[in-house]
């Protein structure tokens, strides 16, 4: 399919909180607790996912014993939840040394020299005001952002404890002034734990309506808005030993990404859409 043909199908659509054909629904459910635990009954009213016919930024997944995720999303009017139910044949950093990539030896610094992605992990970029001009990233605010969520690193934890870390675009100190704010006030919370005798990990993950889904300057969701979509895309971050993504930027395994082409899947319009659902 030709770009412009499908940028008429996709507009036709109205996908306008990115023109990326995939979406979620997340609609009113219980509150979960974020222990890194999906218990019994805790989610069973939250919408579920897979990865199956992600967009793979590096090596392609194609056992499930290798990489393989089942996602949930809910919302309890105040806050946004995820849980990410991952399956890791070999986890970074606890299967193996912690290695650093030729790209970068200050990986693991929790400072705008870091990569904070770099490692097992998952991310969410949300454009709640859902615009954009062109072929910008997020803007690193409530209207727009992109965080991570670490195996082995966070911001609250440092090296070696899971959770919550700055994401893009660090280049910006205002973005990574809000995300460093979000984390330390809990605007957003994230746990994330290995699975008892290893070959994944659990990620429990909530994002406060105020200030991270900003719709309008000033203006954040609530149910009293109704039915709303924005932009969402979702990364699962897989790294291995050096030798497992050879070829491949900071050698990771696997990226896969639920919306969005190779190398552009950051953009704002390449996002695929999330509806914030008022009522079930």
């Amino acid at each position: 399919m030709g770009k412009a043909l499908a940028a008429l199908m996709f507009s036709s659509l109205g996908l306008t909180a990115g023109e990326y054909p995939r979406e979620l629904n997340a609609y009113p459910g219980t509150t979960p607790k974020l222990d890194g635990v999906i218990s019994p009954g805790e989610w069973d009213d939250a919408v579920t996912f897979t990865n199956a016919g992600w967009m793979s930024q590096f090596s392609p997944t194609t056992n499930p014993k290798d990489l393989a995720l089942k996602g949930y999303v809910k919302h309890d009017g105040k806050r946004l939840y995820f849980a990410f139910d991952v399956t890791d044949d070999v986890l970074y950093g606890i299967d193996t040394p912690r290695w650093l990539p030729s790209e970068n030896a200050k990986a693991h610094e929790l400072s705008r020299d870091g990569y904070p992605w770099f490692g097992d992990e998952m991310e969410l970029l949300v454009n709640a005001a859902n615009k954009w001009v062109a072929n910008e990233d997020s803007a690193g605010d409530g209207s727009s952002w992109q965080m991570v969520c670490n195996l082995t690193k966070s911001r609250k934890g440092g090296l070696g404890v899971g959770g919550l870390l700055e994401g893009e675009p660090r280049k910006l100190e205002s973005a990574w002034n809000n995300y460093q704010k979000w984390i330390l006030d809990g605007s957003q919370a994230c746990v994330a734990k290995a699975k008892p005798g290893g070959h994944g990990y659990i990620i429990e993950w909530a994002v406060n309506f105020d200030p991270c889904l900003e719709v309008e300057p000033g203006k954040f969701y609530s149910a009293a808005l109704g039915d709303r979509k924005m932009g969402l895309n979702i990364a699962l971050g897989d790294l291995d030993l050096p030798e497992t993504g050879e070829g491949n930027f900071g050698h990771f395994h696997h990226e896969d990404w639920f919306a969005g082409e190779k190398n552009l899947r950051t953009q704002l319009k390449q996002l695929g859409s999330l509806w914030m659902r008022a009522k079930r």
